[in-house]
């Protein structure tokens, strides 16, 4: 009986190390990003999106491909933009594996701007996502972000202004069954935190490092991103 147990727990310590060799937590990844939008100021309606590159290191072991996009609209007389959009999103393995995932996802959000005064610049958004993931059941998400702006030599951010950008967003499992298997209610949490250039009307540029909380694991990744508005 002694062996036996010797020999399960070599193998528990074994097994554990492996899975901990097959993720590295310590590695740096690398997101690449353009988000784009259309100006509400000749309609109401309009469309936004962005093209997201997302890597476990910084380039080359793919994490995520997603492309997003949706119709917009701003009532009369408010400044909160209502999105219906849709998603995919294919997810590889990390390491020197090429398996992929494939997700097509339908997304609700409403993005509420405040400005509370001086240079605080907060914005709320609340999406809701209807996730098809490929081999599992339907799954929906609740997600919610509060992005803070700061401008560094103006009043507000416009051409030729340096400014600080964070955000915090946090995403909740509406269900623990995934027709699969079963994840945690809570899914993952995004801190952020970057410095941005307003190029010039419309065009904007941030570079900034996101640490990534999920219920198994914890990274940092560094984005580079550029926010266009037509």
């Amino acid at each position: 009986m002694k062996q036996i147990a010797a020999i399960l727990l070599f193998l528990a310590i074994s097994l554990g190390n492996t899975a901990k060799a097959q993720f590295d937590e310590d590695q740096l990844g690398a997101w690449y990003m353009y988000f784009w939008n259309t100006s509400n100021e000749k309609s109401n309606w309009g469309w936004q999106g962005d093209v997201q590159f997302r890597n476990w290191n910084l380039g080359g072991d793919l994490e995520q491909l997603l492309l997003r996009g949706g119709l917009t609209y701003v009532p009369e007389n408010t400044k909160t933009k209502f999105t219906l959009g849709y998603g995919y999103i294919q997810t590889g393995e990390f390491g020197s594996g090429t398996s992929t995932v494939e997700e097509s996802r339908i997304y609700q959000e409403a993005l509420i701007p405040h400005n509370p005064g001086g240079r605080f610049f907060l914005k709320h958004r609340f999406r809701y996502e209807q996730r098809f993931v490929q081999n599992q059941d339907l799954r929906t998400r609740y997600r919610y972000n509060l992005f803070l702006n700061i401008p560094f030599n103006g009043k507000k951010i416009e051409p030729g202004v340096y400014y600080l950008a964070l955000y915090n967003e946090l995403f909740i499992n509406g269900q623990r069954n995934t027709g699969t298997g079963s994840v945690q209610i809570f899914d993952r949490n995004r801190l952020y935190g970057a410095v941005g250039y307003h190029l010039k009307k419309g065009l904007k540029v941030q570079l900034g490092m996101m640490r990534q909380t999920t219920d198994n694991w914890d990274k940092k990744q560094v984005q580079l991103s550029l926010h266009h508005v037509w």
